[in-house]
This record gives structure tokens, sequence and C-alpha cells, in this order.
């Protein structure tokens, strides 16, 4: 098993990533039944919703907001705009530390657009705003005096890049978690920011892309990180170690999906709240499969409530036993 970062469960998790504002609308059809492969040339379509509500969101506090659920006290480093106010009071309502969040007056803060057909497929615009300056911060300089672990998530992808250099800088283990930002980055890139992290953060199409793009095997990606952990959804996830094991973690039981936003973000701070309680990394990852059902019921990436009794409740219910039994 692999050696979790010192200091993690007296430490701070410190998590950079975008702040926005989703807003969040239902299509009641399904987008197949109204895209036609021969016309996506010349594609315009528009699609009747009834339901909208404008939540709030961003990665870094979508993951922070589940590890603050479940007892943590992480700190954001992110940008955000003008309009930030009541969102950065409510996080520090939440036992979010916000030292890290810098507000530029002249901008506002990023903006998603999600639109969810019945199928859970989904359709995203998203407008970066006050997040295309998240380059000007400085893990060194904003992570704070208790800093034990550092997750990179989602954000400009120049961002990423100066993040993940100053915290392999400053000796600070880090978990880098490209998500959709895949996409934007070359594989050169994508190979830069990796390096030295102690984890990689990916669901099952991003980490195609991640090896096409960077040309790596899964078993060298393996030999430079001591985890890999990867997500499939509905199916669970597995943990990729740096000696050759796979741990394979089943999915949480759901009772029902109601929007899917925020699933893997939720995912990602419970695997980080298990971690900074000091559990094995089998039974933190199960703490992320039950935060990420816990999301898909609720609508919104930040609307789930729990308690500690009522999560670890679910947890046995769904895997038969407690971690903390």
């Amino acid at each position: 098993m692999s050696d979790l970062p010192e200091n993690l469960t007296d430490g701070q998790v410190v998590i950079t990533g975008s702040l926005a504002f989703d807003n969040i609308m239902d299509f009641p059809g399904y987008f197949k039944d109204h895209i036609l492969p021969e016309k996506v040339h010349v594609i315009n379509i528009s699609f009747l919703v009834d339901k909208m509500t404008r939540q709030r969101g961003g990665c870094a506090a979508n993951i922070a907001y589940t590890v603050a659920l479940l007892g943590g006290s992480p700190r954001i480093v992110a940008t955000a705009g003008s309009d930030f106010d009541k969102y950065r009071e409510w996080l520090v309502e939440q036992k979010i530390d916000v030292g890290g969040i810098r507000i530029f007056e002249d901008e506002i803060t990023a903006c998603c657009y999600i639109t969810t057909d019945r199928a859970d497929c989904q359709i995203t615009g998203f407008f970066v705003g006050a997040m295309k300056r998240a380059s000007e911060l400085s893990i060194i300089a904003e992570a704070g005096d208790r800093a034990a672990l550092c997750f990179v998530a989602p954000d400009d992808p120049d961002a990423m890049m100066r993040h993940c250099a100053e915290a392999r800088q400053a000796g600070l283990p880090f978990m880098f978690d490209p998500s959709f930002q895949v996409t934007a980055m070359d594989g050169e890139a994508l190979a830069t920011a990796s390096e030295g992290a102690w984890a990689l953060v990916v669901n099952d199409y991003e980490f195609t892309v991640l090896r096409e793009k960077t040309g790596k095997s899964t078993d060298q990606l393996r030999s430079e990180h001591d985890l890999i952990v990867v997500t499939y959804g509905e199916k669970g996830s597995e943990i990729l170690e740096r000696d050759g094991s796979t741990l394979k973690i089943p999915a949480a039981k759901a009772s029902k999906v109601v929007d899917p936003t925020g699933a893997g973000d939720s995912f990602r701070g419970g695997l980080l709240a298990g971690l900074k309680r000091g559990f094995d990394l089998a039974t933190a990852a199960r703490m992320g499969s039950v935060a990420a059902v816990y999301c898909v019921e609720a609508y919104g990436p930040q609307s789930q409530r729990y308690t500690d009794e009522e999560f670890f409740a679910r947890f046995r219910n769904s895997f038969g036993f407690s971690p903390i039994d």
C-alpha cells in the first residue's frame, strides 16, 4: 500500500481550481433524438428546458464542500469576481478556509451553463470570467502554514501548470486532476504538470485521452505516481498503485438520480476526506463513492447534506462495514 503524505491527518488540504456559478437546466427529452449526425457540420439547435436553477459550483468549491461536510477544513486557492461576496460568506459558514481566494473587482465569477437530458447526458457551456486570472496566484504564497497536501483541480490551464510546478518546488505533495481540461492541454503540458504528482485522478475517458496525448502507457504512468485513481461512474473506481497492484472499488448504492452535476467532485472530496482521516486507500475511495451518490440524489453540486452518523450508516449499507465501527 502506498504511504500517505506526512502530516496529512494533522495538516490541511489545499484545493486549487475553478469557482463558478452553475446554471443547471433540465431537458425532458433526449439529445440523441434531436441531433442529426448528417447535419452536425451545420448544427443549429435549441432545447426547451423545463427547470433551471442557479447553484454555487466550481471544482475547487465542490470538492472542498464535501471535505468540509466530512469534518475537514480545507483551504481554497482560486479566483473569483465582484459578484462573489455571498458565495464567499456561505463558504465560511461551511468551515472552509477562504484565505486563498482572491477577488478581482473588474471581473465576474466564472459561469457554467449545463443542460442535462433524461439519459443524464450533458451539454455544457463555460464562461471563464475571473478564472482566467488564476495563473496570477502562487501556491507558495497562498497555501498557508498548515498545508500537507495540494489537490490541483481543473482551472485555467496555465494556472494548473503553475500550481503543480510550485508544489514540486515547495516539496508539497500534490494530486493532479486534469478533468475536462485534459482536452485543452496538449501532451507536453499534461506530462509536465503531472510530473512528480503523488497521485493522478481521472475518469476512464480522461485516462484514455491522457495516455494518448502523452504517449505513456498505463505501466509507465504507474511507475511515475504512487496512485492513479480512475473513476467509472456507476461502475465504481480503480486505484492503480506504483507496485503494480490494483484496488477495485464498487460504487455505493444510489436510491435515485436527480442530477449528476458535481458527482465526480464529490467523489474526490470524499476520497480526500478519507485520506485526511488516515483511512486506507480502499476505504477512502469508498467514502468517495458514498459522497458521489449523495450528490446525484440532490439538485446541484453543493445541495447535499449529511451528518457523520448518516454518512457512515450509508457506507455500511453499501459495503457491509464501516471504518468507524
